[in-house]
């Protein structure tokens, strides 16, 4: 994975209609763009403290890119690769489209100053052929493979937690269930914008009748991602987080709501159920804020309030 210097948006396409070939074409432009010096403007600058690289993961089957932020070595010449860290396994937005580099400005500042190793998982994208089930898989087996090799990664494994956004939430909140019935004990959940239900009742929102085509045309988008989630013959409560057997005993949860978002809805109903199980949770709201806020801070006021409030939550949850 590498960046490019400029790059020029793609228009986005009719995705009611799109085909494969378009679909592809879209994500690939798309994903060039969000990883190019010119989404910077949009998209925020990393923290100057953090060390950033890609390394690959090999899982069975697989070997899987993530984006790793490490605090940067100090004047004084100690290691970048300190030991004991926190970790922090994020998942990036998108779903069908999306690339680690797009939360550069979050998670570099989370890096530096928690400080933590934060670990953004570049899955594999919903695609025909690719549905929900292995993007889900790989945020699972990227925390476990780290975890289990934790001194390796300089980390702590008693002090982890997930963080996504959208379908990155959705992720990080189904690898936090696996993560209790695995025994691996989990600090914090942070859901960011979180599309939750995959099911047949996934637009049986007021939310979703709302905020459908504005302030951007979400229903389209939404219905694509469903029908490239769980394709026919998929078991779509599998992957809804809203609708796990048992959500209690999970870690404690941060839900980020921005209130002008068609998922809007979903992170109430999440965290409402989270309580209702007896998993802690926080549920937080911004008001006027739209889906994806947290990765455009220089257009979203809210993106660096939303920003703080995670890096305090996690702050508390991981301390020593």
């Amino acid at each position: 994975m590498s960046e490019t210097t400029t790059a020029i948006r793609p228009p986005e396409p009719d995705f009611s209609a799109i085909t494969t070939e378009e679909l592809r074409a879209y994500r690939d432009a798309e994903n060039r763009f969000r990883a190019s010096g010119t989404a910077r403007t949009i998209l925020g600058e990393p923290n100057p403290g953090a060390a950033i690289v890609w390394q690959e993961i090999a899982l069975p089957g697989r070997d899987l890119p993530v984006r790793v932020y490490r605090p940067a070595p100090t004047g004084d010449g100690e290691a970048a690769a300190r030991t004991g860290l926190p970790l922090v396994v994020h998942v990036h937005g998108g779903g069908f489209v999306g690339t680690a580099v797009q939360c550069d400005w979050t998670n570099s500042h989370l890096a530096v100053r928690l400080p933590a190793l934060v670990v953004s998982v570049e899955h594999r994208l919903l695609a025909p052929g690719s549905s929900l089930s292995n993007a889900a898989d790989d945020g699972w087996d990227v925390l476990e493979h780290v975890v289990r090799h934790a001194a390796q990664w300089g980390v702590d494994p008693a002090r982890a937690a997930v963080f996504g956004e959208s379908c990155g939430a959705l992720i990080s909140a189904l690898t936090a269930v696996r993560a209790r019935n695995a025994g691996l004990g989990l600090k914090a959940q942070v859901l960011v914008n979180p599309a939750v239900d995959v099911t047949g009742t996934m637009f049986d929102y007021p939310s979703m009748a709302e905020y459908a085509y504005s302030p951007s045309r979400a229903l389209p988008l939404l219905r694509l991602f469903q029908r490239l989630a769980v394709p026919p013959g998929t078991d779509a409560n599998a992957v809804s987080p809203l609708y796990a057997d048992g959500l209690w005993g999970l870690a404690p949860a941060l839900v980020v709501v921005p209130t002008q978002d068609a998922v809007a809805d979903h992170g109430r109903r999440y965290a409402e159920r989270l309580s209702q199980a007896g998993t802690p949770v926080r549920l937080s709201e911004y008001p006027g804020a739209r889906h994806a806020f947290l990765t455009l801070p220089s257009v979203e006021p809210q993106a660096e309030p939303a920003q703080a409030e995670i890096l305090a939550f996690l702050r508390a949850a991981l301390g020593k």
